[in-house]
């Protein structure tokens, strides 16, 4: 319960660090990116301590507090649509200027004290233009601001001079920090739809060549223990516990391939191969044990399935009467390769293409590094899968 209690709070703690670059989902996270913004407006405290002052004309405070209200409120409005829904360029572009036009008029109507004004010009180049231009606009924002300072005889320029331009550049980084934080996002789940989608076909390719072995075998016990029940139901008896036993044994195999475990072995699908063969009356023709030594689990793994597709079909949809099973290591130029031939004299048909066993089939031997060859031949059917017999080896990729 406490694991599951940490997991839940760390990805709690991961989505609001991910919510940068985003719109607020509630009041609530507006209300928190709004926090973040008003400690940033501590440049502000000298205009509003000039005006408090009483060294102004009525007239000229009155302007002045509507003057500094019309900035604060345009920067606001700038900066926190910017972390979501940013206005369009034309707009942002006017809003830009309107602040670069009252932080003249006021400092130069009433006095040095508002040379800080120049500080969120700065801010919002850095977080709003395009980079191009805000790498143009910071230092046009600089200079205004040392002339105007000039001009009002403003003190400790040098200071706000490096102070303008760091500030400026330094919310250039901010915003390719928040973009590349949006485009990790996006790339994080794009990697795990694709992961859900490559997990959907694997599973669905377990599932078919599974069940599709297992009620093939099913159906044709069945339909033995239907022929036998009359004469012989000692031998219907043994047919129906070849089907309890495949039924299991299939339940089992579908269980271990949801919890992705089950690896089949070649071996195993050899001997799998021969009963099921034998039970629908085709002649058989299947080597021993096969020596795997050295050979990865993967391509094992892939050649098993290799072997239990072409069976599948040979049993299915062929109407053999004889299949010929022969797995051998060869040396080519990619390396050593293990290769599986099914073959078989049957007249049935493939269809006009490969069904979605031998796609998925495909599939799978090419992501062991192997590859797969089937067609006709001129009487029957002939299935090679060939997979690396080493680490290292990959087939697939030869042009």
């Amino acid at each position: 319960m406490s694991t599951m209690t940490d997991e839940r709070t760390e990805q709690g703690r991961q989505d609001r660090l991910l919510r940068m670059g985003e719109p607020p989902r509630t009041q609530g996270e507006a209300w928190r990116k709004l926090v973040w913004i008003l400690p940033w407006l501590v440049f502000l405290s000298s205009p509003v301590h000039d005006l408090a002052a009483g060294t102004h004309q009525p007239a000229a405070t009155a302007a002045g507090w509507a003057g500094l209200a019309a900035f604060t409120g345009t920067y606001l409005a700038l900066v926190f649509r910017n972390m979501g829904r940013p206005f369009s360029e034309p707009v942002v572009a006017c809003m830009v200027a309107v602040l670069g036009v009252l932080a003249v008029v006021l400092t130069l109507t009433l006095g040095g004290a508002w040379i800080g004004l120049f500080v969120y010009v700065s801010v919002v180049c850095g977080t709003t233009f395009p980079l191009r231009v805000a790498y143009a606009a910071i230092p046009a924002t600089t200079v205004v601001m040392v002339l105007v300072g000039q001009a009002v005889g403003a003190g400790a320029m040098w200071t706000l001079v490096l102070l303008v331009l760091l500030v400026g550049f330094a919310m250039t980084g901010v915003r390719q920090l928040v973009r590349t934080t949006i485009e990790l996002r996006q790339a994080r789940a794009t990697v795990a739809q694709l992961a859900a989608n490559e997990e959907r076909l694997r599973l669905a390719r377990d599932l078919h060549d599974l069940l599709g072995h297992s009620l093939s075998l099913i159906t044709l016990k069945s339909e033995l223990a239907g022929r036998m029940l009359p004469g012989h139901p000692d031998k219907a008896a043994q047919q129906v516990a070849d089907i309890e036993q495949v039924s299991r044994q299939a339940l089992v195999d579908v269980r271990e391939a949801v919890t992705g475990y089950r690896r089949p072995r070649l071996a195993a699908e050899l001997a799998g191969a021969r009963v099921a063969l034998a039970a629908a009356g085709v002649g058989c023709d299947l080597p021993a044990e096969p020596a795997l030594d050295g050979v990865p689990e993967e391509s094992e793994s892939a050649l098993a399935w290799a072997l239990r597709e072409a069976v599948t079909n040979v049993v299915r949809h062929s109407g053999a009467r004889r299949c010929a099973v022969e797995v051998v290591r060869r040396q080519t130029l990619d390396g050593p390769m293990l290769e599986l031939s099914v073959e078989d004299d049957g007249t049935g048909g493939s269809g006009g293409g490969p069904g979605n066993g031998l796609t998925g089939l495909a599939e799978r031997l090419e992501k062991a590094g192997g590859l797969l060859e089937a067609g006709r031949l001129r009487r029957g059917f002939r299935l090679v899968a060939r997979v690396p017999a080493a680490a290292g080896g990959n087939v697939g990729s030869r042009a």
